[in-house]
């Protein structure tokens, strides 16, 4: 293979993963642009053009994907990018459709509030923290949804699930002091994430492409929710501190009107950047990733030598195991953002290898856990937390031996990188599903208690 070859192979491979990664763009389409854009780049090379001026040539005629080149060409300015691609719109209607966009967002970002506020009005505390995830999430899928023009047949799949969910949570008879009411308010926002996921991935929920892309979605929703609620944290003080001076208080105000709209509208008008302005937030990812898993490596190991070193393991205090599960659930959380953000073509190097020392650390501090549970449950009995809490760090234990495994095979250059990244999105539905176990099954089976 030519050197000519081999630079318009990568340059083609460079294209497909940043178009795929449009979240409106299914794999198949991928596929049927990457052949138009191969025939027009042999068009353009039988005419006497270079295979990089006909790829750049070809690119630019693609003439739908105006939009997404004139994205990646920002990416790639030290090309001739710029001026082959970053040109300005010919019309109106990508404005007009952005403003409409906008009157969507805002819209459904005032349902939001709207509806926390006739939940923190007319609730109680244990009422509305079991059903914060249903006052938001709806409508966070429904902008989704719009965004996706999913099918009638799908929102009603969506609208059913979200309206058992709802049955659920506020016709059982729970006792207000029990367990099984604190693993339902725990777990249910789970369940209407896995929903929200749904409407992200169009209906296409087998693609595992598409479940990464939801995954991408979700770490840059959290990040653009961090920065929107800082820099309002900011604002809100200084107004405090300066009408504070005329003996102005805004204490009332602020819980009775901001927090209520100002939340659950903080995050679709994130979901709305992360949709508009995504290319802006994965250039952090890799940043972040490189950072906290060092970092986490080394709690993990601090960690697993608390537990060992607190001997006797039907003493560990529960409240420390909790913490550990928290602990394990922020690493798998760190491993797929981080997966998601990596280059697939890439070599596996020395981070790669760091985050299978975060995964072995990971893993020892989980079978210790295990065992302090299974003793725990010997030693006194079971009880819905203790059985929650085992189910969840057996999955969990899964979860990480796999990935563990494919991962240490990839750094050995045995298998490739996909095989792991395709084992993350696959086993994500399992957790949603044991999370619907223990809202749904868990209360009945142990008696409302």
């Amino acid at each position: 293979m030519t050197d000519s070859t081999t630079s318009l192979e990568t340059q083609v491979a460079r294209w497909r993963d940043y178009v795929h990664r449009h979240r409106a763009i299914a794999p198949a389409d991928v596929d049927e642009m990457e052949d138009h854009l191969r025939e027009r780049v042999a068009d353009l090379t039988a005419t006497g053009l270079d295979d990089d001026e006909a790829f750049l040539v070809a690119v630019k005629r693609l003439g739908r994907l105006d939009a997404i080149s004139r994205e990646f060409a920002r990416e790639h300015s030290e090309r001739l990018w710029k001026q082959l691609v970053l040109v300005p719109d010919a019309d109106d209607a990508g404005s007009s459709e952005a403003r409409r966009e906008l009157t969507v967002v805002l819209t459904l970002a005032l349902g939001a509030g709207l509806a926390v506020k006739l939940g923190t009005t007319f609730w109680d505390e244990s009422t509305l923290l079991r059903n914060a995830g249903l006052l938001v999430a709806p409508f966070l899928a429904g902008y989704l949804a719009w965004k996706r023009r999913l099918t009638w047949r799908t929102l009603g799949m969506l609208g059913a699930a979200f309206a058992v969910l709802g049955v659920v949570l506020n016709a059982y008879p729970f006792d207000p002091s029990g367990s099984t009411v604190v693993l339902a308010a725990v777990h249910a926002p789970v369940v209407p994430w896995a929903l929200v996921g749904l409407a992200y991935v169009g209906g296409r929920w087998r693609s595992s492409d598409r479940r990464m892309d939801f995954v991408r979605f979700t770490g840059e929703l959290a990040i653009y929710v961090a920065l929107i609620t800082l820099g309002s944290g900011v604002l809100v003080g200084l107004t405090f501190g300066l009408l504070g001076l005329v003996d102005v208080d805004l204490e009332p105000a602020l819980e009775q009107w901001l927090i209520p709209f100002g939340v659950p509208g903080a995050l679709i008008v994130a979901a709305w950047l992360v949709e508009a302005k995504q290319q802006v937030v994965e250039n952090m990812a890799p940043v972040l990733t490189r950072v906290f898993t060092p970092l986490t490596t080394v709690m993990l190991a601090v960690s697993f030598t608390v537990l060992v070193a607190v001997g006797g393991l039907t003493t560990v205090d529960r409240g420390l195991l909790l913490l550990l599960d928290a602990v394990l659930i922020l690493v798998l959380a760190l491993l797929l953002y981080s997966i998601s953000a990596r280059d697939p073509l890439a070599r596996p190097g020395l981070f790669d290898v760091l985050q299978l020392a975060m995964v072995v650390a990971a893993l020892a501090v989980d079978t210790v856990a295990l065992t302090a549970m299974l003793t725990r449950i010997a030693e006194f009995g079971a009880s819905p937390n203790k059985v929650a809490a085992l189910g969840l760090n057996l999955l969990l234990l899964v979860h990480l031996v796999r990935t563990g495994w494919l991962l240490a095979g990839f750094c050995r250059r045995r298998r490739g990188f996909g095989a792991l990244e395709t084992w993350q999105t696959a086993y994500l539905p399992v957790y949603a599903a044991w999370a619907t176990l223990v809202v749904v099954a868990f209360p009945v089976v142990f008696g409302f208690a």
